[in-house]
């Protein structure tokens, strides 16, 4: 490969963004250590630690004009303050302003200071999301100040708003980073990208684009900022897009450098439980299984994504694949994110398995004392295959001879937790074959960035047998119609899922929603088997509950979306999401996909609480118009952007800093020619926006 670089050791002697954080006025190590915590420990960190959003403080809305679901900044007079316990403490402040409309504040956490602070007649200036509230527009915990006489000017540019973590709030790292602006090169110690190819897609300078969109100016673009369109906010996507597309293809080459056992089973296995099943793979699944003995055959490690719809058969698949490892005589480990979905594939397997002379191990957190023992004694010696969870990442994991790991919804997994897996089959230069599975299904622009060290399988067929599930949205107030359908329903010898949802992120308050509305349906269905399962039972106590409906000893199954994933009961046909229009349209579709997996006639009832923000409105909609995983996911991508598919950075999935594959997809094209002719001509500025971008997080981009 030719190597171009001119002067690079200069140049990086030469950067001063190389230099450590803590050369920066007021880094101490208790402010380092945390700034460690979100990847920066670098000046070229800060400058790179781009805003999440802007918050336009430039001007006061009225409250009669505000919208639901949107940002915005009021100014009122309080005219009532009231302390409350209703689950928890909470307090409530009214203000109202010169339109006479009414506008609730609400804190879940307060101080004593505050409360004596928010008194009727005092003046404030809030800011924060709007939803809809009991008794009106209302913002929970807003950003607020109390104003006195005249009070004080608004501000005239946007305020960025950046990512922070424990100890390390707005002002702080907005402090620090206008002292690392200042130290700032000029762009030829900047720029990375070469200068032919910066001129031929009409960039901006990458110094100019980081100052402005860091520290809008007076005058700057409002409109485009806000919509991440504009030109400096384009050009810092283009590098990062382009510097994970470089991150994932280096990948991608270095894996396939070492070796992999060549998994050339006899097959006869295979064929025998695929005579045992009630049923006939679908076309798509065979082709799929193609794809993946194909790539088990080579000396070199698999690296497989196999996408599949809710119900498509992928676990049969992934059985199959399991397989040709066995008959080669290597084992498999497969391993799921929670308990519950580990022990759907184990119950699986088990039934597909266990007659052919194949046991599965289980080891998961809960397999504790003798049972441990005796399962780590296996996997060090003549066990065939481990179904688990996080567990089998231990230290004290050992295994004879790990010919293939298997991983289920992946994105739940963080980075160091699949490479501690892929790394206990690593023997000197051999490496396990890698399949991935997910139910998550992701649109072509998203799995083209990715998924770009991965070969992508798609299972788009459903097997024969399963309904297409009728999606209907209604309002609360119908929520008594919907009760005595459920009671019809179970009447008629079938099950219903009633899933509860909360807008805050607390397993405790999801909990205690969920039993509330058991004890409200308990009194409404008198002589019904209801049963509760929630994320704060133990393990034993939610298996209890799931084992009596899956055997049809419960009729109505009251949960959170812990049912998400990892729950198969043919005889559930009617679902009820409450405050659906609280959920993003992937775990909407996900949680649909617990229903129409029997060959009666299903239905999911999306209850909504109105009036529905747009948003929320297109969702509902969506859901109601397909059932078809892809086309929700393109949808999904369009309104919410990628870190809901794919969650964050930190925890080694994909939430780009700065680019939105929605909006940023006609970029692709670009990335992947210019990538492909720096990866030839520049492999040290390569290895340079890799560091800039992604630091220590690089290594583990494919585990």
């Amino acid at each position: 490969m030719p190597r171009t670089d001119n002067n690079t050791s200069h140049v990086l002697a030469a950067d001063p963004g190389l230099a450590p954080v803590n050369t920066l006025p007021g880094v101490g190590p208790v402010l380092e250590a945390a700034l460690e915590r979100i990847g920066i420990t670098r000046v070229q960190d800060l400058w790179f630690h781009l805003p999440l959003r802007y918050e336009d403080r430039t001007r006061l809305t009225p409250i009669s004009e505000l919208r639901i679901g949107e940002s915005a900044q009021v100014e009122g007079t309080i005219e009532a303050v009231e302390r409350g316990f209703r689950f928890r403490p909470q307090l409530r402040v009214v203000i109202s302003d010169d339109t006479r409309t009414m506008l609730t504040l609400r804190f879940f956490s307060f101080r004593r200071a505050q409360v004596d602070q928010l008194t009727p007649g005092a003046r404030l200036r809030c800011y924060g999301r709007i939803r809809h509230g009991a008794h009106g527009p209302e913002i929970v915990h807003p950003q607020y100040q109390r104003l006195s006489g005249e009070g004080s000017g608004i501000e005239e540019t946007l305020t960025p708003v950046y990512p922070v973590t424990e100890g390390l709030g707005q002002k702080r790292i907005a402090g620090l980073i206008t002292h690392a602006l200042r130290k700032l090169p000029a762009d030829a110690t900047l720029e990375l990208i070469p200068e032919n190819l910066r001129i031929h897609l009409r960039l901006l300078s990458l110094r100019e684009a980081l100052l402005l969109v860091h520290r809008p100016p007076a005058g700057a673009d409002v409109a485009s900022l806000v919509l991440g369109i504009h030109p400096a906010q384009q050009r810092l996507a283009f590098e990062e897009l382009l510097t994970h597309h470089l991150s994932l293809r280096r990948l991608r080459a270095q894996v396939r450098e070492h070796a992999a056992p060549r998994l050339r089973g006899s097959g006869k296995l295979r064929k025998a439980m695929l005579k045992s099943l009630p049923f006939a793979l679908t076309a798509a699944q065979r082709r799929v299984s193609v794809e993946i003995e194909k790539d088990l055959s080579l000396a070199e490690p698999m690296l497989r994504l196999v996408q599949g719809d809710v119900g498509s058969g992928k676990t049969i698949v992934a059985a199959a694949a399991a397989l040709a490892a066995i008959e080669s005589g290597f084992q498999v480990a497969l391993m799921a994110p929670t308990e519950l979905l580990a022990e759907q594939h184990l119950r699986n397997l088990r039934d597909w398995l266990v007659p052919l002379g194949i046991e599965p191990v289980w080891l998961a957190g809960k397999v504790q004392g003798k049972a441990r023992s005796n399962a780590l004694a296996a996997l060090a010696g003549d066990a065939q295959l481990v179904i688990g969870t996080h567990a089998l990442m231990q230290q004290a994991v050992e295994f004879r001879n790990l010919g293939l790991v298997i991983i289920d919804e992946q994105h739940r997994f963080g980075v160091h937790q699949r490479l501690a897996l892929r790394e206990k089959g690593r023997d000197g230069i051999t490496m396990p074959h890698q399949l991935v599975l997910t139910a998550t299904p992701i649109p072509r622009t998203l799995a083209m960035t990715a998924y770009a060290d991965l070969d992508v399988s798609v299972i788009d067929e459903l097997p024969p047998g399963r309904t297409p599930v009728t999606t209907v949205a209604l309002a609360s107030s119908r929520r008594g119609e919907v009760i005595d359908r459920i009671r019809v329903a179970c009447a008629e010898g079938r099950q219903v899922y009633w899933v509860c949802t909360l807008i805050e992120e607390s397993e405790q308050l999801e909990a205690q929603a969920a039993e509330v509305a058991h004890a409200e349906l308990s009194s409404l269905l008198e002589g019904l088997a209801i049963g509760l399962v929630h994320g704060r039972l133990k393990p034993r106590e939610k298996q209890v509950v799931m084992d009596d409906f899956r055997a049809g000893r419960i009729s109505l199954l009251v949960a959170t979306t812990v049912i998400e994933v990892g729950v198969d009961v043919p005889n559930a046909s009617l679902m009820v999401i409450e405050n659906s229009e609280r959920l993003g349209l992937a775990q909407l579709h996900q949680l649909r996909g617990r229903v129409g997996r029997g060959s009666q006639a299903s239905t999911c009832v999306l209850l909504y609480q109105p009036p529905l923000s747009a948003m929320a409105r297109e969702r509902l909609t969506a859901m109601r118009d397909t059932s078809d995983g892809f086309v929700i996911a393109e949808k999904d991508l369009e309104l919410r952007g990628p870190g809901e598919l794919l969650g964050t950075r930190q925890t080694g999935r994909l939430e780009f800093r700065i680019a939105d594959l929605a909006r940023d997809a006609a970029m692709l094209g670009d990335v992947q020619r210019i990538g492909a002719a720096m990866l030839d001509q520049h492999p040290l500025a390569c290895e340079r926006l890799v560091a800039r971008w992604i630091g220590g997080a690089a290594r583990f981009a494919g585990a």
